[in-house]
């Protein structure tokens, strides 16, 4: 078996490390039985994951002796909503979750980001493991304490800084994903590369295409993006700075899910896809890079069967002023100015507010 690997985020009190490996679901009850006062979790997951992996991280547990019950959410990004909140919320109090107990997140980012927020405002303050069951979540979402909700005005504007105690991420479930689910995913792996490893984006031209069916190419990648964001986090941990790089092709990204409705048109790790593709074109018109920059990620995108333009979203699309304004919800909106993270090549992001108006509208003009 391959083995597992742990990158360590050194947060203080708030320490904690993230396990990266295969086989780990079937291993949690083991992991997480040293965190627990007694022994007994609540697990919040969603219909798909529940089908197919509830079951092993039940047995898992009752291997310790730690007793769990599971509360079921519809699948999709419209569970990271009040309605669904609430119905957590109330669920764990239901379960007489106490603040010394721990509430297990399985699940792709909608359930981390969800289930870490019921446990920031849920007695002031649970604890909460994530065991991530996507790509996207493995390498992004379930690391950092980010947690929230989306509003009708955007994407996860509500939310808390709350970190987990523990991160399983099991590359075996990720052979669970459909093809369109791990691409998705990979659009937050590659966007590691262009904002700070030049290195590793020239790794991942070359090895990316052998992600989905070899496990070891599989576990250095996502090790690899967690040990960088890890360090991101370690070193700016609530976004007053360098972690705003991480956000490498949101803003245009974040813009293109509220446009459709936050549906299965378009997925989280598309619109990252097309928004790298997109702030690497703005880049280059800006005179900030190469032209050869967009192209290699145009090439990269293209070589995996990724989209990297507005016109491969299904469906009509607001005009070009239409999204500019959907833009001007995103949480890096300083002072009413949209902050782009741009860049002076591959491996070299920064957050700029420089951005003219015309030339943007140019981009998105030419990418539909």
């Amino acid at each position: 078996m391959t083995e597992t690997v742990t990158v360590h985020v050194p947060l203080g009190a708030r320490a904690y490390d993230v396990e990266i490996g295969p086989g780990l679901i079937g291993m949690a009850g083991a992991r997480i039985a040293p965190l627990l006062a007694r022994p007994r979790v609540a697990i919040v997951t969603d219909e798909t994951v529940a089908r197919l992996h509830l079951p092993a991280l039940e047995k898992a547990l009752k291997s310790e002796g730690i007793d769990s019950r599971a509360l079921i959410l519809p699948a999709g990004e419209a569970t990271k909503s009040w309605p669904h909140l609430t119905r957590c919320v109330e669920w764990l109090l239901e379960q007489q979750v106490e603040r010394r107990d721990v509430v297990l997140a399985l699940g792709g980012g909608v359930i981390g980001d969800l289930v870490g927020f019921a446990g920031a405002i849920l007695r002031r303050g649970v604890r909460f493991v994530q065991l991530p069951t996507t790509l996207l979540a493995q390498v992004d979402s379930s690391v950092g304490g980010k947690t929230g909700i989306n509003s009708a005005h955007g994407k996860n504007l509500i939310g808390a800084f709350h970190q987990p105690s523990l991160v399983l991420a099991d590359t075996l479930v990720l052979d669970t994903l459909s093809p369109r689910d791990f691409l998705a995913g990979y659009g937050e792996v590659a966007k590691y590369g262009l904002l700070g490893d030049a290195d590793f984006f020239a790794w991942l031209e070359k090895n990316a295409p052998g992600l989905r069916n070899d496990p070891a190419l599989r576990l250095r990648a996502v090790a690899h993006s967690v040990a960088m964001k890890a360090g991101i986090v370690t070193r700016d941990e609530t976004e007053q700075g360098e972690r705003a790089l991480l956000n490498l092709g949101h803003t245009f990204g974040h813009a293109l899910e509220a446009a459709t409705g936050y549906s299965d048109r378009l997925l989280h790790g598309e619109g990252v896809a097309i928004g790298c593709a997109l702030a690497f074109d703005l880049s280059a018109r800006m005179g900030l890079c190469s032209q050869e920059a967009p192209s290699r990620v145009l090439a990269h995108l293209r070589q995996m069967g990724m989209p990297a333009r507005l016109s491969e979203i299904a469906g009509d699309l607001p005009d070009d002023r239409a999204l500019i304004a959907l833009m001007g919800q995103d949480k890096k909106v300083v002072d009413g100015r949209l902050r782009f993270v741009l860049a002076r090549g591959i491996g070299e992001a920064f957050v700029s507010d420089a951005v003219d108006a015309a030339t943007l509208e140019a981009v998105l003009h030419d990418a539909r």
